[in-house]
């Protein structure tokens, strides 16, 4: 049996549907069919403007965000989809604080409900740094379909790792 890392942890029918799907090499076809709108946030200016426009609808009062990047250097392959940090730096004998998130380069070219998950993610972080109940209700309030999107998100990872886009 094929093992599904980005599908572990669900149930052993949600698995074997995407390795029947697999071997017909029609994953990726479906996930596309099902989430065809792409985005145009191609650059690391157009997905600031995007994730501080979800940051001030949904989290006004949460800490200023610092930078926000495609990184090519985050390995989907290990798991970071996303990376928010928090960095300190001594400036002028003050302590500075700025909080920066890095979205995985595959985003620029994800469809758009993906690239939304996943900035829902990042921003949920601001707030709760653990991936706890109150992380993903947030998570929920930001995005009502985030479980169902993440779903697909690990589907359309695996077809892109299995059938090569």
């Amino acid at each position: 049996m094929q093992p599904l890392k980005y599908l572990n942890g669900y149930p052993e029918h949600l698995q074997q549907s995407a390795r029947d799907l697999l071997a017909q090499g029609r994953l990726g076809e479906v996930i596309r069919r099902r989430h065809d709108q792409p985005h145009d946030v191609r650059s690391d200016r157009q997905l600031y403007d995007y994730v501080q426009a979800l940051k001030e609808r949904h989290l006004r009062q949460s800490v200023p965000l610092g930078k926000v990047l495609y990184d090519g250097k985050l390995q989907v392959i290990k798991h970071a989809l996303g990376l928010h940090t928090a960095i300190s730096r001594n400036h002028g004998g003050k302590l500075k604080a700025s909080r920066e998130i890095r979205i995985a380069s595959v985003f620029r070219e994800a469809p758009a409900p993906f690239l939304r998950m996943i900035v829902v993610h990042e921003l949920a972080h601001l707030k709760e740094p653990e991936h706890n109940k109150a992380f993903y209700q947030l998570c929920l309030h930001m995005e009502p379909d985030y479980h169902q999107l993440e779903f697909d998100l690990r589907l359309y990872l695996t077809a892109l790792e299995h059938e090569g886009g």
